[in-house]
């Protein structure tokens, strides 16, 4: 059998490498129309900025090195034009030696990847723009730098806009970036962004949320770049990250059947419309675990077990790639933030019920140096419980439960099943009771009735029609407070319930939502009926409704019953 594979990197390289595991005889081609095959395209922001040092260290693989360790024809620098199906052959440029020629196969795989979308804006091929997608971006930017370039223009604030610009603050220069939408990271609820945009502003960024570029001017050797809102930039260089589109065009011309979102249709086997040809990676159209629907996600993950998958079913075994569930993770400075399944504002935009907690658990033990306050939201179905999406930002411990919720998601856990959840506890890592353990607490707690949530967004039009108890200390109520509110310290509650009417609602709240659900509990017992608590506390609806609290900087982490005690500590006040 002849393979041949369009497209090197994550999902060809999967592919050929897994194939000749599979078959020693088999005839396997590689053709990549760029000077790399396999390299570490999600190092490239950390080269640019200085954490990985050796630019060899993110080649992975050679074709000297795939040709003597596997036996696969890898050809660098040649660029595949046309596909005959009928005949089953490809039309390639060898673009070293400037001519076509004519390639069989009998099995074609197609792994292009994505391209990065360069929009019809004036001036956008000024030749101090660039994109970052492969090593030749790289080289070009960190040129830039070493010749002096001391300030940048980012367009985009997803996953590579905030590594660029978090790169080029570490080489010490001034960085703005733009995004047109009024958060970072776009696939987070604009909650859940909140922190990371603080957390950038006090390193330094400067953000212009909620802004598009409509034009780029030069300025004698600099770039103007002038925003929607009349605003002018002007900086060395400007980095293009607004995302990627499939790089289809190959399979459009072959008429391959395409989906909706600009990706090859493929089946469960990744199979496309013609059955001798496959496709893998970030071109293909995959189905989304949680809601089912077509989706286009350009992750490495995904793209390298489907070339595995496709290797498998070249050679007769029945492997099928299931479903994209969106799982990634991503630094921003000091701070990680990390998602999976399905966002708030995609469960609304499908129309499917759910149920949401926000809390605030501490990476690991609070009495242990060097932890934080995380931020998670859990989103369930209604009753069941079903796990349907999480997303947490915070300082240590992140990627540790993302994967957690992940498998969570993957295997159709409840959050009942997260409440007995055995998870690896010691001081240094964890807590007895883990910040996975405790999102199934609270959602279980909630869903048996247990306890009730009002939600920063409610804040004021919804609670003005009772009383706003804050449960926090004395100190903590006067450093900060929601306007409107009373103060009775949780440790005097019982003592003064007088002071609170049974006939309103009362709205319980505190810094991260622990003491106002031990409240809670007391006024339930005692016969108050309407009560609720703030979900996630000061800490969630500083990321709603900014306070002075909100630095960017962590604050003291969350110790149940020791709350106020820390609250006594210096500068315990200062963040949220």
């Amino acid at each position: 059998m002849k393979i041949v594979v369009i497209g090197g990197v994550a999902a060809g390289a999967s592919t050929a490498a897994r194939a000749r595991r599979l078959c020693e005889d088999a005839e396997i081609v590689v053709l990549e129309k760029d000077a790399f095959i396999s390299f570490a395209n999600c190092g490239l922001p950390y080269h640019i900025g200085g954490d990985i040092k050796d630019r060899n260290a993110l080649l992975l693989q050679t074709p000297e090195s795939l040709r003597a360790t596997l036996n696969i024809d890898v050809r660098t620098g040649h660029e595949v034009i046309h596909i005959n199906r009928e005949l089953k052959q490809l039309t390639i440029l060898d673009r070293n030696l400037d001519k076509n020629y004519v390639e069989s196969y009998d099995k074609l795989v197609l792994s292009q990847g994505a391209d990065a979308l360069r929009p019809p804006i004036p001036g956008i091929d000024h030749q101090k723009i660039f994109v970052l997608r492969n090593i030749p971006d790289m080289d070009a930017i960190i040129q830039q730098i070493d010749e002096g370039a001391r300030k940048a223009i980012v367009i985009g604030g997803g996953f590579i806009g905030i590594e660029v610009a978090e790169a080029f603050r570490q080489r010490d220069m001034e960085v703005e970036l733009v995004e047109l939408q009024n958060q970072l990271m776009p696939p987070l609820d604009c909650e859940m962004a909140c922190d990371l945009r603080y957390h950038m502003e006090s390193k330094g960024v400067q953000l212009h949320l909620g802004s598009a570029a409509k034009e780029f001017i030069d300025a004698v050797g600099k770039v103007n770049v002038v925003l929607d809102n009349s605003l002018t930039l002007v900086a060395d260089f400007v980095v293009l990250a607004i995302g990627v589109r499939p790089a289809s065009k190959l399979a459009i011309d072959a008429e391959l059947k395409m989906g909706g979102r600009g990706g090859i249709k493929v089946d469960s086997h990744l199979q496309t419309s013609d059955p001798d040809i496959y496709a893998a990676g970030d071109m293909v159209e995959v189905t989304d675990t949680v809601t089912g629907e077509p989706t286009q996600l350009p992750l490495a993950g995904p793209a390298n077990r489907q070339g595995r998958i496709v290797a498998d079913n070249l050679f007769g075994r029945a492997s099928q790639y299931r479903s994209t569930q969106g799982t990634a993770v991503v630094k921003i400075f000091d701070m990680t933030a990390g998602s999976t399944g399905a966002s708030e504002k995609t469960l609304r935009r499908v129309n499917r019920a759910y149920h949401k907690v926000y809390l605030h658990p501490s990476g690991h033990a609070g009495y242990y140096p060097g932890t934080a306050p995380m931020h998670i939201k859990l989103l369930f179905e209604p009753e069941v419980g079903t796990v349907l999406g999480v997303q947490i930002v915070g300082y240590d411990g992140v990627d540790k439960r993302i994967d957690v919720f992940a498998t969570a998601i993957r295997a159709g856990m409840t959050v009942f099943d997260l409440e007995h959840l055995e998870l690896a506890y010691a001081p240094p890592y964890g807590s007895a009771k883990d910040p996975v353990n405790m999102a199934g607490f609270i959602s279980s707690n909630f869903l048996r009735g247990d306890l009730d949530f009002w939600y920063a967004e409610d804040f004021p039009d919804k609670v003005s029609n009772g009383m706003l108890l804050d449960v926090r200390g004395v100190k903590e109520f006067e450093k900060w407070n929601i306007p409107g509110s009373v103060n009775i310290p949780l440790r005097e509650l019982r003592s003064r319930l007088h002071e609170v009417q049974k006939d309103q609602p009362i709205y319980l709240y505190c810094r991260v939502g622990f003491r106002s659900y031990l409240a809670y509990r007391i006024l339930k017992q005692k016969g108050f009926e309407q009560v609720s608590i703030l979900a996630g506390g000061s800490k969630t609806f500083n990321c709603f409704c900014r306070t002075a609290l909100a630095t960017g900087k962590p604050g003291v982490p969350f110790v149940s019953h020791a709350e106020e005690k820390l609250a006594e500590t210096p500068d315990a006040l200062k963040n949220a």
